[in-house]
């Protein structure tokens, strides 16, 4: 399936290490479509065109660290733009004690990934990361 972006909506409790985040967005990654078309035109696992998160958590080293090993962006959303979309995994009474927000992972890939952005890999957990994948439409 050709896609014109891959966004990983990554949420992080304080503190967390690069590592637990590539490690967990390489889990999530195997789980998407790997049938996906690369730049190349070869078929294998979706690159991510860029790490999404909530404003709070734009500052976080090991986030930041995971998007520049990555070689993408770490973009954010405000907590208001995130609780407006609407995300399968429901609500977590965790995320919205502490960012403002009831979804992070879903609701930044999806926000991300714009109109007719498709759902590829739900919520993951790891012990201090959350990750999702969201495609933007070709």
């Amino acid at each position: 399936m050709p896609v014109a972006a891959v966004y990983v909506g990554v949420g992080a409790r304080r503190g967390v290490p690069a590592a637990e985040v590539l490690e967990l967005i390489e889990q999530t990654l195997a789980e998407a479509e790997t049938e996906t078309e690369t730049e190349a035109g070869a078929a294998g696992p979706p690159r991510p065109s860029a790490l999404v998160t909530v404003e709070a958590k734009a500052s976080e080293p090991g986030l930041l660290e995971a998007a520049a090993r990555l070689g993408v962006p770490l973009r954010s959303y405000g907590a208001d733009a995130l609780s407006r979309v609407a995300v399968p995994a429901g609500s977590s009474a965790a995320a919205l004690a502490s960012v403002g927000t009831p979804a992070v992972a879903e609701a930044a890939a999806l926000l991300a990934a714009g109109p007719g952005a498709v759902l590829a890999v739900g919520k993951r957990k790891s012990a201090r990361a959350t990750c999702a994948v969201a495609y933007g439409p070709a």
